[in-house]
């Protein structure tokens, strides 16, 4: 089986090109009571050393039910599965177990939107 930086658990994301950045969440549903520890745990940082796992950008959305866990970065289905598959980083993940209910699920990017910015070329002079 060939190793492929487009596909994350068989599911296959569009194509993309040059030093585009591309975009996954984690989502995971909280049990009952468990925000505050969640905000505890957010609070201490990342349970990594987020300078060498190559992403660009991650964020955490902090719900009432819910957490959400965006990672950003080229290649970033490679990326995200090299921090899963590292058993050190990977291991420190165990700190949210205790809070979730079920096994948190990959959402991959569907829709994308930027606004483009404006145009600059300059006028005619007369």
């Amino acid at each position: 089986m060939t190793d492929r930086s487009d596909e994350v658990e068989g599911a296959q994301m569009p194509p993309r090109s040059g030093d585009v950045t591309g975009r996954v969440a984690v989502v995971a549903k909280l049990r009952p009571d468990s925000r505050g520890q969640a905000r505890e745990i957010l609070a201490g940082g990342a349970p990594y050393v987020l300078g060498e796992t190559g992403f660009r950008r991650h964020s955490v959305f902090l719900g009432a039910e819910t957490v959400v866990f965006v990672f950003e970065g080229s290649g970033i289905e490679a990326l995200v599965r090299d921090l899963v598959n590292d058993p050190v980083r990977s291991a420190a993940f165990s700190i949210w177990g205790p809070l979730l209910e079920g096994t948190p699920e990959l959402a991959l990017e569907e829709f994308y939107w930027k606004a483009d910015k404006p145009d600059k070329t300059p006028r005619d002079r007369r």
